[in-house]
Order: C-alpha cells, then sequence, then structure tokens
C-alpha cells in the first residue's frame, strides 16, 4: 500500500468511532502494537525534541524502503508514533518527502491533543521527514 492508501485507512477507521473517548481508546490499542525500537537506539540522538514524554524514532534503510521503530514512556505518545510509523515505514525516501499529513488533521488529532502532545506530534513528523530527507541524500 502506499502511504495515501493508508493514510485513508486510517482516517476510515477513525471514522467508525463516535466520540473521542473511544478514539483515545483506540490510539492506546495502536501504541501497543508498535514496532519497538531496539534498546540500543534509545539514544538521545534518536529522541524526539519538544515532545513532553520520552519518544524515541529509529530507521534504517533496507532495500531501497525506510523502516521505523519507535518507543515512548507515554501510552497515548506511543499510539501517536505508532500511526504515524504505520502511515511512513516501509516506503520509499522520496515517498515519505512527498507525502502530505493532511490525515493527521482529518481524524482531529491536533485538535484533541493538548498544545505540548501537539507539538509534539510536529516534532515527530519533522524527524520522520528528516530521516527520510537523509536516506534520499544518501542516493
Amino acid at each position: 500500500m502506499n502511504i495515501k492508501e493508508i493514510q485513508k485507512e486510517i482516517v476510515d477507521e477513525f471514522a467508525m468511532f463516535d466520540d473521542w473517548m473511544e478514539r483515545y481508546e483506540y490510539i492506546i490499542e495502536l501504541g501497543k502494537g508498535l514496532p519497538l525500537i531496539e534498546e540500543q537506539y534509545k539514544t538521545e540522538e534518536n529522541i524526539i525534541k519538544g515532545c513532553q514524554s520520552k519518544v524515541w524514532v529509529h530507521a534504517e534503510e533496507k532495500d531501497g524502503k525506510v523502516l521505523f521503530s519507535a518507543d515512548s514512556d507515554a501510552i497515548l505518545t506511543k499510539g501517536i508514533i505508532a500511526i504515524l510509523i504505520r502511515s511512513f515505514s516501509n516506503q520509499t525516501p522520496a515517498e515519505i518527502l512527498e507525502a502530505n499529513t493532511d490525515f493527521v488533521d482529518e481524524i482531529g488529532l491536533k485538535e484533541h491533543l493538548s498544545a505540548t502532545r501537539a507539538n509534539g506530534l510536529v516534532s515527530m513528523i519533522k524527524k520522520i521527514k528528516m530521516y527520510a530527507l537523509a536516506f534520499e541524500a544518501r542516493n
């Protein structure tokens, strides 16, 4: 699946829920399925700056695709990064760089987060795009 298709799937999943409590629970569930980062990558270099909780994101390139793993010490944040990783992992650097993140607004995520969590979300997206940029520059 390409990024747009994955993002549409995520938007459709969130549309099934009537209220934000159900959506928060779903985000937490998604976090439980997150491809976890290996302990060796829980470094200062991989930490997301601007998040109120600790979030680590690691990326590696395999066969021209970027594979992400992550972890967080907060259950809601773990779910948020899981949504982003699901959207962008296993895509080419160019596809990641070209992709928009409108789906985040479509599911209403930003408006239902505290200001610091919303800033953290933006920082997570920036970090993912920076990894893609680095891999793109190497190719």
